[in-house]
C-alpha cells in the first residue's frame, strides 16, 4: 500500500503572532490559516490591530514581531524582508496607496513583475499587453497605464490600481487592507468585481480581506470570517459571523468574549 499523501500546507498561516510598535504590543497572539483558493474576511473596529497585522505580514520595519510565526506554503518567512516575501508570492493592497510622481503605472509594474518572475529584462511589450488586457477587464481607461502611479487618482482609481497590481503580479496570497475604504457604492462594486475576476483567473489565490463593514461581502462570498478585537482573533465562522456584526456591532461579540473569560 502506498503511504497517504501529506496534507497540503495552507497558503498562509499566522501562528500565535505577536507584534509591537515602539515597544507597545498591538498583536497579542493572532492565529489563522488561509487555504489555497480561499477568501477570509478579517473584521474589527478601529484600533483592533487589523492594519498592524497587514503591515506585519509584509515586514514593515516599524512593526516588530515579538513572537509567533508567519508561514507561506509551510515556509517560515517571519525573518524575511518585504522584497523576499513579495517575491515568494505575498501581496499587500494598501488602505491608502501613496503617490509616486515620475513613475508610470507601466514602469512600476514592469519592475515589480520582473522581480516576481525572476526575469531581469522583462519585455515592455509583454507587460503592456498584459496591462491592457487587465485594464479592459477592470473597466479602466487605457491611458491609465501611462499616468504616474496614483498621482491625481481618485479613491476608486487608486483601489482599482491595487487590484490591477494584484492581477499582474500573480501572487499566491493577497492581503487587502480595507480595499473598500472611501468607496461609493458604484466604485465598491467595480473593485469587488475586479477581485472576483482575479480570483477566477487564479483559482489557487488565497485572500485575506480586511474590512470594517459587511457591504463588500455582499459582492464577495468569504469562506471564513474572523473577528479581531484588541489584537486577538476572538471569533471565527462562516458568512453568518459578518451578518451578526451587521446586526449587533462588535460590542455583542466583545461582551460574549468577556463573559467567557
Amino acid at each position: 500500500m502506498s503511504a497517504a499523501a501529506a496534507p497540503e500546507s495552507p497558503a498562509l498561516e499566522v501562528d500565535d503572532l505577536h507584534a509591537a510598535v515602539n515597544g507597545h504590543e498591538i498583536l497579542r497572539g493572532v492565529s489563522l490559516a488561509v487555504g489555497a483558493g480561499e477568501l477570509h474576511a478579517l473584521m474589527g473596529p478601529n484600533g483592533s490591530g487589523k492594519s498592524t497585522l497587514a503591515k506585519t505580514l509584509l515586514a514593515d520595519p516599524n512593526y516588530e514581531v515579538t513572537g509567533g510565526r508567519i508561514l507561506l506554503h509551510g515556509e517560515d518567512v517571519t525573518k524575511q524582508p518585504t522584497d523576499e516575501r513579495a517575491n515568494r508570492g505575498l501581496f499587500l493592497g494598501f488602505q491608502h496607496p501613496e503617490e509616486i510622481p515620475g513613475v508610470s503605472v507601466l514602469n512600476f509594474l514592469r519592475q515589480a513583475m520582473a522581480a516576481r518572475k525572476g526575469i531581469e529584462d522583462l519585455s515592455v511589450l509583454e507587460v503592456r499587453m498584459a496591462l491592457l488586457d487587465w485594464t479592459k477587464k477592470l473597466g479602466t481607461d487605457d491611458r491609465f497605464v501611462h499616468r504616474y502611479l496614483n498621482e491625481g487618482f481618485s479613491g476608486g482609481e487608486r483601489k482599482r490600481n491595487e487590484i490591477l497590481q494584484m492581477a499582474l503580479l500573480e501572487p499566491d496570497v493577497a492581503v487587502l487592507d480595507e480595499t473598500d475604504s472611501g468607496l461609493d457604492i458604484d466604485a465598491l462594486r467595480v473593485v469587488a468585481d475586479g477581485i472576483n475576476a482575479v480570483r477566477a483567473s487564479r483559482p489557487t489565490l488565497g485572500v485575506v480581506l480586511i474590512t470594517h463593514y459587511r457591504r463588500i461581502l455582499e459582492h464577495l462570498t468569504p469562506d471564513r470570517v474572523h473577528i479581531l478585537l484588541e489584537g486577538r482573533v476572538v471569533a471565527s465562522g462562516g458568512p453568518e459571523v459578518a451578518a451578526r456584526v451587521e446586526h449587533e456591532g462588535f460590542d455583542g461579540i466583545r461582551r460574549e468574549v468577556e463573559a467567557a473569560a
